[in-house]
């Protein structure tokens, strides 16, 4: 399977947060399946770092990169194919970086990682916790 990260997923991983639960724990460390986090959410914590919403232990630029590659975490670039994807979203989110996720999900025949329901409305297979 191929597995799109959403940030908060990412995050949680890194940081051992109580809220990601084993089974997403355990297809995310899975050899078998391909796990990638999109540009869109480095950028999206780059941001949110700026701002001070989002701690990390040290810069992003360095720290995400690292974290990515220490977990065996792909990139997925942005790419126009996903972004003319945009045209056709249905209206229901109005969060940018996520509408993006979804695209980039639906392009490359990707599972997202969530618990955002609101992801759930779209169509998009997602990885969640009472379906894994």
């Amino acid at each position: 399977m191929k597995i799109l990260l959403d940030t908060h997923i990412f995050l949680w991983y890194l940081n051992g947060d109580a809220r990601l639960s084993e089974p997403f724990r355990s297809n995310i460390r899975d050899i078998n399946n391909d796990v990638f986090l999109s540009v869109v959410s480095i950028w999206e914590i780059v941001i949110k770092h700026r701002l001070g919403k989002i701690n990390l232990p040290s810069e992003p630029s360095t720290y995400l990169i690292h974290q990515r590659h220490l977990h065996q975490i792909e990139s997925l670039p942005l790419d126009e194919g996903s972004v003319s994807r945009l045209t056709n979203l249905p209206d229901i989110h109005r969060d940018p970086f996520d509408r993006m996720l979804i695209c980039q999900a639906q392009y490359h025949d990707m599972t997202i990682a969530t618990v955002d329901a609101t992801i759930y409305r779209y169509p998009v297979d997602v990885l969640r916790a009472e379906n894994v």
